[in-house]
């Protein structure tokens, strides 16, 4: 009588589990909520597109740091300087998240100096595209952003003029230009650029491309070359290489995936190590004998053109092991 009421037995504990569960639930609604937001890249591209519409003028920071650690970037020499170096753009994955990057700096390898430059108009943020010199211009085709977890992505098709006395960009809307891509290479041919491969992902359609693109920098015009009956021709592929000497266009290695062919585990990922050499006065392939000790198979490497040499280095071999895991060998081969 008057006295305080006794619990039942298990009533705190039942009360304590219901309310864990409830905050469990909380947290789980939350994180979802955060992944639904990385993972919306159209809202990303707009809200980035917001932030550049902000900037009015080209800004200049001199004697700065080198740019953060990144991969997938152009570094591109300056046509009218050679001891410049643009870099513009790539990606960093820091353990939990993908950073993708728009910026660009401008590198003086006989003072050791960077530049920073900012400018209105700036290409979205990407990586895996391609840049090329040409007067006093950098052209920049296509690419990809990544969401920051990684689950989306979304391929560029457009192409950008950067001017090299202004520091300024411009978009250039042609038609008949290329599909979207990245992974593909582009190499000038006099006054002109030509374009090969390159992939488009989006998780649910995966497609490798052996297409052949010319731009003509003086017309501003883009032409495909397609594939004469009968003629060699390149199998699809991406992070190849492609060198120019005289008028010769090499190509070696790179890498392609058939998502056809999932279950069959021969079939899942290809590393080429062929040779190729394009004729752009006629544009038609022959593939070419190797002699000597020529690399293996890989993709992702670099390489360039010294007199009569091509010269390459390092470069990445992918394949597939049980249960669709990735084992990667990388190189550090000249």
């Amino acid at each position: 009588m008057g006295g305080k009421k006794q619990k039942k037995p298990g009533k705190g504990k039942e009360k304590t589990e219901r309310k864990t569960a409830k905050a469990a639930e909380k947290r789980a609604r939350r994180d979802e909520k955060k992944l639904d937001q990385e993972d919306d890249i159209d809202a990303i591209l707009a809200s980035i597109q917001k932030e550049e519409a902000k900037k009015i003028a080209v800004h200049v920071d001199d004697n700065v740091p080198p740019p953060s650690p990144r991969c997938n970037c152009t570094v591109t020499v300056n046509p009218t300087k050679d001891s410049e170096l643009i870099i513009f753009g790539g990606e960093h994955y820091n353990g939990d998240k993908t950073f993708v990057y728009n910026d660009l700096y401008r590198y003086n390898a006989e003072r050791n100096e960077w530049k920073h430059v900012s400018s209105p108009n700036s290409p979205p943020p990407r990586s895996a595209h391609q840049a090329v010199g040409w007067k006093n211009s950098v052209f920049v085709f296509g690419g990809e952003f990544t969401s920051p977890n990684q689950e989306r992505f979304h391929h560029y098709k457009d192409l950008w003029r950067l001017d090299l006395v202004t520091n300024t960009w411009e978009q250039l809307l042609l038609k008949g230009c290329p599909s979207p891509r990245s992974g593909h290479r582009m190499v000038l041919y006099k006054h002109k650029i030509i374009l090969f491969g390159g992939f488009y992902d989006t998780l649910r359609e995966v497609r490798y491309f052996n297409d052949l693109y010319v731009l003509d920098l003086d017309e501003y015009k883009w032409q495909e070359i397609k594939p004469k009956l009968g003629m060699q021709w390149p199998s699809p592929r991406s992070g190849f290489q492609f060198s120019v000497h005289l008028d010769e266009v090499f190509l070696y290695g790179g890498y392609f995936k058939d998502p056809v062919s999932e279950k069959d585990a021969s079939e899942k990922g290809v590393v080429h190590a062929d040779l190729w050499m394009l004729d752009p006065r006629g544009w038609e392939w022959s593939k070419i004998k190797k002699q000597g000790m020529p690399p293996g198979a890989r993709a992702g490497f670099s390489m360039c053109t010294h007199k009569k040499r091509a010269l390459l280095f390092g470069g990445v071999v992918d394949s597939e092991a049980e249960g669709d895991v990735l084992q990667s060998t990388f190189l550090n081969e000249i």
